[in-house]
């Protein structure tokens, strides 16, 4: 009985370990796979950082000058943006190249930074352009290209007609 219940879950237990296995390996991929950081226009934001797959980066606004406070369970929601050893993060787009660096992070990577605050992905954005992470409980923002928060929506001309459109994710 014992042994038929085992053969029973056994394919299930693979198939979890097996989607467990390419999550993480997804996550680490958007993580690191190349910290190019560059620029895209966002409709809503104006020019905002992205890294090279067009992801949009966000700054957390307890995070200080050269200091990650966003840890644990904080880093699996918005995983950093970080690079292998002593690989250098580069700029594209835009971007400025004298404000990208990078800060100690664990297990010998590097989380890059830029204006000195670091960078950090949303992992509820899928694709290539969402902001979804846009002002989240009030403390995740993206980016402009000085390195300051945008907390609201720029204005933009429809046709003569100024607008304001407004995120209210969070």
């Amino acid at each position: 009985m014992r042994g038929r219940a085992i053969r029973a879950l056994l394919p299930v237990v693979v198939v979890g370990a097996l989607a467990a296995g390419v999550s993480m390996a997804a996550n680490a991929s958007m993580r690191s796979s190349n910290a190019t950081v560059t620029v895209a226009k966002s409709a809503s934001f104006g020019l905002v950082l992205v890294n090279s797959g067009g992801h949009t980066l966000y700054r957390y606004t307890l995070d200080r000058k050269g200091v990650n406070a966003c840890t644990g369970g904080c880093a699996t929601l918005w995983p950093p943006l970080l690079v292998k050893g002593s690989t250098q993060p580069t700029v594209s787009g835009g971007a400025g190249a004298s404000l990208i660096a990078t800060i100690k992070a664990p297990h010998g990577m590097h989380m890059v930074t830029y204006a000195g605050f670091p960078l950090h992905l949303f992992s509820g954005d899928s694709k290539a352009g969402e902001t979804k992470g846009q002002g989240f409980q009030g403390k995740w923002f993206v980016v402009n290209t000085k390195g300051a928060l945008v907390k609201q929506a720029v204005k933009t001309n429809n046709g003569g007609a100024t607008t304001t459109t407004k995120s209210t994710w969070g």
